[in-house]
């Protein structure tokens, strides 16, 4: 008889949405496919998905169809403030969710800012158990177990959005990141004890919609800050400027190399002195290396991340409309070896990256 604990995970990547969502619940399947469970995924067919990507991995995606605009309902106002992330409203979703799912799983673990206790509610039959991924605490939930894995957060939060029964797993301790930057920790710290600002590493998303990266190579090639040896840059492959920046790293004085759907981030993160880097989940797997970080938030919901990550002392804050009056002097400031170790330790102090580690071990005990 076969005992293993069966899992689904419902979330999306799209340009609007961008990846960090699949590839964070990418990251807690495989580490539940390593222990033996079942494990298969919900997803929209958004321009921008991760489909592929995740089938790559071995796992059965159900995947939902892409209305078309004619089939969108009109705003709820009771809806998420995301809601029109989903593509269609709630109750369709619903539908479209249970026609795929036939006998009830043990845990259905949702990553979706367009979701909320309605949703999750109309699907309790679906499973033994509800999981709940969020960054937001800005909707109510109906779930067992809820994971917010932002630095600050505290019970209160949640005090009005979930009932009592529910187990809060809050702060960076628990990010879900990979088994590498685990393995990559020692490493990374032990070559950030002389520092030099030698090597730059640029990821501004696997999407970066708004073309920050060109901003920011732009900026560094005309003003000069800094003596790089080379730069690193990494965009995902359905990022929509990725022939513009491509372009221009082509024509840079400092060396570039332009990467995409790499497979070894945390190795390429130690590997550098300095990231300039979003403000989204990514943020954590520096931290995890102690990488000193320029952070630039690219969106109202990486604000939070960031206004904490710039209070703990782990990055320097640049606005994301001030990249090019105010990133060479933030450059030239934090390449000063005493501001990279204190950047480094404050850093290295807020997860260990073992979060998936100890989210795992709730999910199958």
């Amino acid at each position: 008889m076969d005992n293993s604990l069966t899992v689904i995970f419902r979330t999306d990547a799209s340009l609007d949405i961008g990846t960090g969502h699949v590839m964070r619940c990418l990251t807690l399947a495989l580490g539940l496919l390593e222990k033996g469970a079942s494990v298969s995924f919900l997803c929209r067919e958004h321009d921008g998905n991760l489909i592929d990507l995740i089938r790559s991995h071995g796992f059965v995606v159900h995947a939902l169809p892409l209305l078309s605009q004619d089939d969108d309902t009109e705003e709820n106002p009771l809806d998420p403030a995301h809601a029109l992330w989903l593509g269609c409203n709630w109750q369709i979703d619903v539908e479209h969710c249970n026609a795929v799912l036939n006998d009830p799983v043990d845990w259905i673990i949702i990553d979706h800012y367009a979701l909320d206790f309605r949703w999750e509610t109309a699907m309790r039959d679906k499973c033994q158990k509800m999981m709940c991924i969020d960054d937001l605490a800005d909707r109510v939930h109906e779930c067992d177990l809820l994971l917010d894995q932002n630095l600050g957060r505290t019970e209160d939060d949640y005090v009005e959005l979930v009932s009592s029964g529910t187990k809060l797993l809050l702060g960076p301790q628990y990010a879900l990141l990979r088994q590498e930057f685990a393995d990559w920790r020692e490493a990374s710290l032990n070559a950030r004890i002389q520092p030099q600002l030698r090597h730059l590493l640029v990821t501004m998303g696997g999407v970066d919609n708004a073309n920050v990266t060109e901003v920011i190579l732009n900026t560094i090639d005309q003003a000069q800050p800094i003596d790089l040896e080379r730069i690193t840059v990494i965009l995902g492959p359905h990022a929509p400027w990725l022939d513009n920046v491509k372009k221009l790293a082509s024509e840079m004085s400092a060396s570039v190399t332009l990467l995409s759907s790499v497979n070894n981030m945390a190795e390429l993160m130690a590997q550098c002195d300095l990231a300039i880097g979003a403000g989204g989940t990514t943020t954590w797997e520096r931290c995890s290396l102690g990488i000193p970080t320029v952070l630039i938030s690219l969106a109202e919901n990486q604000n939070y991340i960031s206004r904490e990550v710039g209070k703990a002392g782990a990055a320097i804050l640049c606005d994301v409309q001030d990249v090019e009056h105010e990133l060479g002097n933030i450059l030239r400031v934090i390449s000063e070896p005493d501001c990279m170790q204190r950047l480094s330790w404050n850093a290295s102090q807020i997860t260990d990256g073992r979060g998936m580690q100890s989210v795992r071990q709730l999910l199958l005990g």
